[in-house]
């Protein structure tokens, strides 16, 4: 595969189509910086071909037997199975993807898919308790009609993976947008994957974009009446603009956006195990994960040794090639977010923060940071930074710790290091989190959990078990035997 360009694009009604304007861009590989694919750069056109396909798909597949959807999703999840060394050296060459992380990726939606084939044998609705006697009244979920699927590029495969395929399951035609800077692993191999599993053409669409374009697919999204959900994940600035359009839509959306992750340490915690928690939620996957960990907070009583051994720690991490299996560190997505990186820990440092290790980027590669007396007026100190740089501050036990966690805009994920597994639960309860893990870092997703956050950080729950909640409607329907008596 190495040196390969491949061409990637559109698919739409079942087939590959290049853009309705003709134009390509080069998709870089992150780690070489050289052409990974030329890739269909499309508009506001080619978003409204993918509308009217699965528009046109939609009242079959909604109708289809529950046995086909369950079989696609077999033939789909073992295709992906057979496929994972060349998934892997994928997800590697387009976005930097280390070995443990995409195969990581590449367990979930294994999973994933093999749990999305029993929803179509889930409960689609239940009998409802009627006091007008002779009716008969039920609850019956539908499916809503398009879904239209945005994802982001940090974990490509998992993140697309989990926008098409729920909806789908459960009887929706989608749309998927994924991001410029994974076109084929967020994107194309979803359609490639289903399509030869036996999905019918329309049902899964797939419009890719140029940097910089995207609004002009989200715009048709938004707005076109036949689309009646949209999926969201990426940052908490874009999320809240597409929920804004979307209001004046009436549209329902699930949005999982972004996280300023806290990771307690508490003073009984085993400072072993807590500083190899922390290592691995602070920098897995180069730290460019929503889940990671962005700020430690450490119990004042063990936070000079927990420092002493972390920094150590994080400064022997290996750093270089995602295609080797010992990096633990890769490259940054892009020259954007490499210089964002050092811009920000620069002026962290210039407003009095202290630099314990890194700080200074090796050719595409930005190096394990850790800071600590970060001043809340940086950006660091609020803003999500996707990056393996990582915030270190004392807590006056653990109501000071949770209060501390819980100040900032956003409530993704925490995690909670304790010796007292009891007291770990009950501080989950005060803290402001839609997911919190209770004796390890904030790094974990399975296929079947309701994975979402509260305030910022979005709205909904994305998971198999959930899938119904988000993309079905309830329609009430009554029925009688006898005929009833009217007043008048």
């Amino acid at each position: 595969m190495d040196g390969e360009i491949r061409s990637l694009r559109h698919h739409l009604d079942g087939r590959w189509a290049a853009g309705a304007n003709g134009r390509t861009y080069d998709k870089r590989n992150p780690w070489t910086g050289e052409v990974f694919a030329q890739v269909a750069a499309g508009d506001a056109d080619d978003a409204t071909a993918a509308v009217e396909a699965a528009q046109r798909a939609f009242p079959a597949w909604a109708e289809t037997p529950p046995v086909q959807r369950q079989q696609i999703m077999l033939r789909a999840a073992e295709a992906l199975d057979r496929r994972r060394a060349e998934v892997r050296a994928l997800l590697a060459a387009e976005t930097g993807c280390g070995v443990h992380f995409a195969t990581i990726q590449l367990d979930f939606c294994v999973n994933m898919l093999r749990q999305a084939a029993g929803l179509a044998y889930a409960p689609a609705g239940q009998i409802l308790p009627s006091d007008l006697a002779g009716t008969r009244a039920l609850a019956m979920r539908r499916p809503v009609g398009v879904v239209a699927a945005i994802a982001p590029w940090n974990a490509s495969l998992v993140l697309a993976g989990r926008a098409v395929v729920a909806p789908i399951a459960v009887g929706n035609t989608v749309v998927l947008k994924p991001s410029e800077e994974a076109p084929l692993t967020g994107g194309t191999l979803w359609a490639e994957l289903l399509a030869e599993a036996g999905l019918p053409a329309g049902v899964l669409n797939v419009v890719t974009h140029a940097p910089g374009e995207a609004g002009a697919i989200a715009d048709v999204l938004i707005a076109d009446p036949r689309v009646r959900r949209i999926s969201f994940t990426g940052s908490t600035v874009t999320g809240r603009r597409l929920a804004e359009q979307a209001g004046r839509h009436l549209k329902r959306v699930v949005l999982q956006l972004g996280g300023h992750n806290p990771l307690l340490v508490l003073a009984d915690a085993d400072l072993a195990y807590a500083v190899d928690a922390a290592t691995y939620g602070a920098f897995v996957h180069t730290g460019q994960t929503c889940m990671c960990a962005r700020r430690i907070i450490v119990d004042s009583s063990i936070a000079a040794e927990f420092t002493e051994r972390f920094v150590e720690r994080a400064a022997a991490l290996p750093v270089g090639d995602p295609s080797d299996p010992g990096t633990v560190i890769g490259p940054v997505i892009n020259e954007w977010a490499l210089s964002l990186l050092e811009r920000r820990v620069h002026e962290a440092v210039a407003m009095g923060a202290r630099l314990l290790t890194g700080g200074v980027p090796s050719g595409r590669c930005f190096p394990p940071t850790v800071l600590t007396g970060v001043p809340a007026t940086a950006e660091l100190a609020f803003d999500e930074t996707f990056g393996p740089v990582v915030l270190l501050e004392g807590a006056d036990g653990a109501d000071d710790a949770v209060r501390r966690a819980n100040a900032t805009d956003f409530g993704l994920t925490a995690g909670v290091i304790t010796g007292d597994t009891y007291r770990g639960l009950d501080l989950a309860r005060h803290l402001q989190a839609g997911i919190v893990h209770v004796n390890d870092q904030p790094v974990n997703d399975e296929p079947q959990m309701p994975f979402g956050g509260v305030k910022d950080s979005g709205a909904g729950r994305f998971g198999m078990g959930f899938a119904a909640e988000e993309f079905t409607q309830v329609q009430w329907v009554t029925a009688r035997q006898d005929r009833r008596t009217f007043p008048f």
